[in-house]
């Protein structure tokens, strides 16, 4: 009689809503994957390969040896022009700051990637859509600045729609302040590695992003300057199938490895401990 009670038992109405999801659902084929295995598989689909993006926090412990990450960004966007488009910019900025504990949309800190010193910037998507504004640019040049001060590398792991279009010269200045800091670590011949992922569109492709030592871009990534359908109307031609692909991009010599991100640690280190001159390269890396 027990166990009929059992089966006869009502479930509760509502749910709890404290109880966390335990499965989410792959963007690309649709199989169910259950969160812990998906994150311990670093976001890739077991079943169909796909890529999904990246909480920026998780990418810096992929990529930074284990209890060596000092971050080392931090500053706090502004509205010098006051942009009001459906919304207020300023409070645009303070949903996204909630939304993502963060104060803008970049994370970067010293740390060493097998043992090779490095200033590691990572782009977060979730802060809107990793756009470039003024405080972007700014972190990215005083990384790259530290990086040459200090006899480091440098890794910049992109993830952006582009510039931001509430600071609209603003944050188009910053496409050349990037580039131009650059120039302080290729004068000491330090490495600079730019990872692309998906998407690195807009003038984050047209800068700094599209000027490193080595280029590694991961599978299936979108990776342009516009989107495919702006280009399609614009040329009004069909683009050729996977057209601003990595892989395409690596066929026509814009990137130079497209690699799982299972494997880019090791690959990125390989090439980190290759390129940096203060670093003897390990036979069997």
């Amino acid at each position: 009689m027990a166990l009929e009670r059992l089966f006869r038992r009502k479930r509760p109405s509502g749910g709890n809503r404290d109880v966390p999801e335990l499965w989410t659902k792959c963007e690309a084929c649709g199989a169910q994957l259950y969160k812990k295995e998906f994150r311990e598989n670093l976001y890739v689909c077991p079943r169909c390969g796909h890529h999904h993006r990246v909480p920026a926090s998780e990418r810096v412990e992929m990529l930074a040896d284990p209890g060596t990450f000092q971050e080392i960004t931090g500053l706090r966007p502004l509205d010098p022009l006051g942009f009001v488009d459906t919304k207020p910019y300023a409070e645009r900025l303070r949903a996204y700051q909630e939304e993502t504990g963060r104060k803008d949309a970049i994370l970067g800190g010293t740390c060493t990637i097998g043992g090779v010193p490095a200033v590691l910037l990572v782009m977060d998507y979730a802060f809107a859509g990793g756009s470039m504004g003024s405080v972007v640019g700014e972190e990215i040049a005083r990384g790259a600045e530290r990086a040459a001060a200090e006899g480091r590398a440098l890794v910049i792991v992109a993830a952006s729609g582009g510039a931001r279009m509430q600071e609209a010269a603003l944050s188009l200045m910053q496409m050349a302040k990037t580039v131009m800091s650059l120039d302080r670590l290729w004068e000491k011949r330090l490495p600079y590695v730019s990872i692309l992922t998906d998407p690195t569109t807009g003038g984050v492709t047209a800068s700094f992003a599209a000027l490193a030592d080595v280029i590694f871009a991961e599978p299936g990534a979108l990776i342009g300057f516009a989107g495919p359908r702006v280009i399609r109307q614009t040329i009004r031609q069909e683009l050729p199938e996977g057209f601003q692909r990595s892989e395409f991009l690596l066929k026509h010599g814009m990137v130079d490895r497209v690699t799982d991100r299972r494997k880019l640690k090791a690959e990125l280190v390989r090439a980190l401990r290759h390129l940096h001159p203060g670093v003897p390269y390990a036979v069997g890396v």
